[in-house]
C-alpha cells in the first residue's frame, strides 16, 4: 500500500483524509499491516485497487488432484 500511495504522490495525511480511515490506522497499517476490513477497502478505493478484492474468491476451491485433473478434460 505504501508503494501505491507513494506512486499516487500522497501523502500518510492525504490518504487519510481521502479514505476517511484516521492518520494513525494509515501509520500503524504500513508498519504492522494490522488494519480493520472497512478501513482497506476504503484505501483500496482511494489508491484504485478495489478491483483486486473481487477476485480474491472468485478463484475455483478444489477438494482433490482428481478434481483438477477432470476439469482439464
Amino acid at each position: 500500500m505504501r508503494a501505491r500511495r507513494k506512486e499516487r504522490k500522497l501523502t500518510q495525511s492525504g490518504l487519510a483524509k481521502l479514505s476517511g480511515v484516521s492518520l494513525g490506522s494509515i501509520k500503524r497499517f504500513e508498519s504492522s499491516g494490522e488494519i480493520s476490513l472497512k478501513s482497506l477497502l476504503n484505501i483500496a478505493v482511494v489508491l484504485g485497487c478495489e478491483e483486486d478484492f473481487l477476485s480474491l474468491f472468485t478463484k475455483k476451491h478444489y477438494a482433490s488432484i482428481e478434481d483438477v485433473i477432470n476439469e482439464k478434460s
